[in-house]
């Protein structure tokens, strides 16, 4: 047996796993079908084990269809029972805090226990669209500790206005980064911290450093949380897993070139796509990609690699069946 999975099969067996999903929308499809489709996926994750089911917010991409993240949350929140169900993230730069307060205190009114609450700082999208998100681009990044913090006063009755629902709602709070900024700001407030490795992958060593080297134990939390994204994409064989992540790889590719489509059916040459060899970067090459066997030894030697307390995993797949299949996969590694 390999030596690494052999010294770190008793890590591997403890690690909670969880699922970003991005409610992909299809070529050929629409959104209504996604939603049922990311339903199908929780209900599935939750007999299977996994720990939480998040959605993230994007906006201006015909691929993706969880611009309304919190209502998306609810609708799965709704047609599951025991599955952590949040967002990663809200940008929360995209909002008034106060209307993120009354929200999620609305979902924990609902599925009491059940509901995380992931912020990120980005935008999620163009900046046109962002202009139209928030009528302004003058916010700067020092505003997003102050937003953070305006959140917290709403939910633990601080603040002089109420959030109904919201005051005295006892909801995790994640900070979500691709970059040092967040860890250590979650370092700071003594916050998990969720770092998206597998869209920044170059950052993922120093930023989760950062944040254990940094961190204040908090209220909420003792000792440093690190949940890492990572992008996984399990088949039968190495070959067939290869050609279903060419989906993944073209909405990659068409992200950074500017025209994001929905969801494409995968093809046999994507390497041989115009574009690829100048628009490749290293997100569409670090996703793990393989069989059972291939994608146990990967994903075992990055939890060795970076310590992390829980993967959060998400993929591309166009195939309903075979994006079950995937998590599947990954779900029986986890006994």
């Amino acid at each position: 047996m390999n030596s690494l999975i052999s010294s770190n099969a008793k890590r591997w067996k403890e690690i909670p796993l969880s699922i970003l999903d991005l409610v992909p929308v299809l070529e050929g499809s629409d959104a209504r079908t996604s939603f049922q489709n990311s339903v199908d996926l929780a209900q599935h994750a939750e007999n299977w084990g996994y720990n939480r089911f998040w959605v993230a917010e994007h906006h201006n991409n015909p691929g993706i269809a969880s611009s309304a993240t919190s209502v998306v949350i609810g609708h799965i929140a709704g047609a599951t029972n025991t599955i952590r169900v949040g967002s990663g993230g809200v940008m929360l730069p995209n909002h008034a805090a106060l209307i993120i307060a009354e929200q999620f205190g609305t979902l924990d009114s609902l599925y009491p226990g059940r509901i995380d609450l992931g912020l990120g700082r980005a935008p999620g999208t163009d900046q046109l669209t962002a202009y139209a998100l928030r009528r302004t681009l003058n916010q700067k990044a020092e505003d997003f500790p102050l937003q953070v913090e305006e959140l917290e006063a709403y939910f633990n009755g601080s603040s002089r206005i109420r959030s109904v629902p919201g005051e005295g709602a006892s909801i995790p709070i994640w900070l979500l980064g691709s970059s040092g900024f967040s860890a250590q700001l979650a370092a700071y407030k003594g916050l998990p911290f969720s770092f998206a490795s597998h869209f920044a992958p170059d950052n993922t060593l120093t930023a989760i450093q950062l944040y254990r080297d940094n961190f204040q134990p908090s209220d909420v939390l003792k000792e440093p949380y690190v949940m890492l994204g990572v992008s996984v994409i399990a088949a039968d064989t190495d070959e067939e897993a290869e050609r279903i992540a060419s989906s993944q790889k073209q909405a990659l590719l068409s992200l950074r070139s500017g025209m994001p489509t929905k969801l494409q059916p995968p093809v046999d040459n994507f390497e041989s796509l115009q574009g690829f060899g100048m628009n490749a970067g290293s997100e569409i090459t670090a996703s793990i990609i393989g069989s059972p066997t291939t994608t146990r030894e990967k994903l075992e030697e990055l939890i060795l690699k970076t310590g992390a307390n829980e993967l959060i995993i998400t993929g591309q797949i166009y195939s309903h069946e075979a994006r079950l299949h995937s998590y599947e996969i990954i779900a029986n590694m986890m006994g």
